[in-house]
């Protein structure tokens, strides 16, 4: 912990963001279309810091004909500004494209496209972002009793750098989980993986089996992917249920995306809360595309006919154990309805199993002890996505996901991430408004305008 005081500050911003994945990326064109509408004197001072040495989401999951599952009209601005210049349709135009687009007729472009776009988008703002710094640190900066700011402290190899904060925005993005005791190796991949440690099979002995665990959209769309990619191998789907589910992504249902949702979410009870998941869950969870189902259903049975079987399917079964084998893995496949336990050697396990909510506070040390938390152990947050603290922590403390038990399926995905900035973007302007007003006196002698420092 240090104390505040004149002088030995390091550059001071408004905001800090952790992470520059789609949702800071948002946040930063929030930001500089907030600051482009007002006076230098009124302008919101930020920086960005990501670890990775350049933009890139889900790398490894850019098959090249998988689709995105939301509307382009979903992207990360619209429905908060549809005159914006970084929209998708904004992007379309500048590569020549948007014709053809609107000529195909269709809603959802694919994956591959619209990672480009966000690439496009982020390189408008990258004067905001430190590529390839890991923050390691953030520590309270005390003032009077009060924590007046926060020192983020991050790496890039040997440089350290420490820049301080009135608010950070958490955006660390999802981490992939596996089955319960099973470990990453280079014949057992999570599906994030997946392109990139396909590439490093070329050269070898063409693959005779994979082995796919999963029943979501990703496992879906990895065993079509691999079936396609390699003719010569068997491809084993290993999922608990009879077969894959179809996504509710039907008009009605899809009201549980809408910005208005959250805050009903939010007010609702708990057991509302939960009810509302149950009922919904289809809508986002271990589901997939109903086009996509058909088209694996398809092949499966062309297989059956023309007495080629490559394409299998072990329903109500479940991965328990992978082993290494001298050229493969092997993996143990048990039955849910007889018990029985199936071996099975393959060249590679593929586990499309999901990913869980990094730990937003996990960062914070012992600024982490001054937020508050629930009865069971969840991170309280207010309706602005603000993380509620002790009275005695003036910095504001934003979250971009981990919010679900609070605001709901939509309110860390990108169907909402448009707006959600825009809220999170209100709450530190209000908030710096209301400081300003309560203060007895200016910071260190000086007035807010004059400690803001340009955004390197």
């Amino acid at each position: 912990m240090s104390q505040a005081l004149p002088g030995d500050a390091p550059l001071i911003h408004d905001l800090i963001g952790i992470g520059f994945g789609p949702s800071n990326v948002a946040m930063a064109i929030a930001l500089s279309e907030h600051n482009a509408r007002v006076g230098r004197q009124e302008a919101v001072t930020a920086h960005f810091f990501e670890q990775q040495p350049r933009f890139g989401w889900h790398r490894g999951m850019l098959i090249d004909d998988a689709t995105m599952q939301v509307s382009f009209m979903k992207d990360l601005v619209t429905l908060r500004n549809p005159t914006s210049e970084y929209s998708f349709l904004c992007y379309l135009q500048s590569k020549g494209r948007l014709i053809d687009f609107v000529n195909h007729k269709n809603l959802f472009p694919l994956r591959v496209e619209f990672h480009d776009y966000l690439e496009w988008a982020a390189a408008k703002v990258d004067d905001m972002v430190s590529y390839g710094h890991q923050v390691v640190s953030v520590e309270p900066v005390v003032r009077d009793g009060v924590v007046e700011y926060l020192d983020v402290t991050a790496r890039s190899g040997d440089e350290v750098v420490v820049h301080r904060a009135r608010n950070l925005v958490i955006g660390t993005g999802l981490r992939p989980v596996m089955p319960e005791g099973v470990e990453r190796t280079e014949r057992v991949w999570h599906n994030s993986d997946l392109l990139s440690k396909v590439e490093g099979l070329e050269g070898e002995e063409p693959p005779t089996r994979f082995v796919v665990v999963g029943a979501g959209q990703s496992a879906a769309e990895n065993v079509a992917y691999l079936h396609r990619r390699f003719p010569q191998a068997e491809v084993c789907a290993v999922f608990s249920r009879y077969g894959y589910s179809p996504a509710d992504d039907s008009s009605f249902a899809n009201r549980i995306f809408d910005p208005e949702a959250v805050g009903e979410y939010y007010s609702a009870p708990e057991d509302v809360k939960q009810r509302l998941m149950g009922y919904h869950a289809n809508t986002n969870y271990s589901v997939v595309d109903m086009d996509l189902i058909d088209d694996l259903y398809r092949q499966a049975y062309r297989e059956k006919v023309l007495g080629a079987e490559r394409l299998r399917f072990l329903n109500v079964s479940r991965l328990t154990g992978v082993e290494e084998t001298a050229d493969g893995v092997r993996a143990t496949i048990k039955s849910l309805v007889s018990g029985e336990e199936n071996l099975l050697d393959a060249d590679v396990v593929v586990c499309a199993t999901g990913y869980l909510q990094a730990d937003g506070l996990g960062l914070l040390g012992e600024v982490a002890d001054r937020c508050h938390r629930d009865d069971q152990g969840r991170v309280r947050v207010e309706r602005d996505y603000r993380v509620a603290t002790d009275l005695d922590l003036r910095c504001g403390i934003y979250l971009q996901g981990g919010t679900e038990h609070t605001h709901g399926i939509t309110s860390s995905l990108l169907s909402n991430t448009a707006v959600r900035v825009g809220e999170i973007l209100d709450s530190i302007l209000d908030r710096g408004l209301k400081a300003l007003t309560d203060e007895a006196g200016p910071v260190t002698g000086a007035t807010a305008a004059d400690v803001r420092q340009p955004a390197v």
